[in-house]
């Protein structure tokens, strides 16, 4: 669980840092915008969710705040751009990262029945 909770704060710190730089500083991949923000925001929430998961709506709920936060920022960034349809892609990633580990957390307590 430790480990789970080091791994989500560092991919929130991750995901605010690369949203607030100047988009030159940012890494380039191959991938498409939407996968890019679905991916690390899913890996977010499946953190979150196995680090804070007793109750998964407490961090399924932060993230989409979190995420609202992120786009809000960027107006503030020379260059950047809020974006609603990244804001919907990182709130659903981040509840289906929470979904997964709650749902991956249910069936480990099953199987050690």
């Amino acid at each position: 669980m430790q480990a789970a909770r080091i791994a989500a704060w560092l991919l929130a710190v991750t995901i605010l840092i690369l949203s607030i730089v100047p988009a030159r500083f940012r890494p380039e991949t191959d991938l498409p915008h939407r996968f890019e923000h679905f991916a690390i925001f899913v890996l977010a929430g499946v953190a979150f969710g196995c680090g804070y998961g007793r109750r998964p709506l407490v961090p399924g709920l932060g993230l989409v705040l979190f995420a609202a936060f992120v786009e809000l920022i960027q107006l503030t960034v020379p260059g950047r751009h809020a974006r609603v349809s990244d804001f919907v892609v990182d709130a659903v990633a981040s509840c289906v990262g929470v979904a997964l580990a709650s749902m991956l957390g249910a069936r480990a307590l099953q199987e050690n029945s």
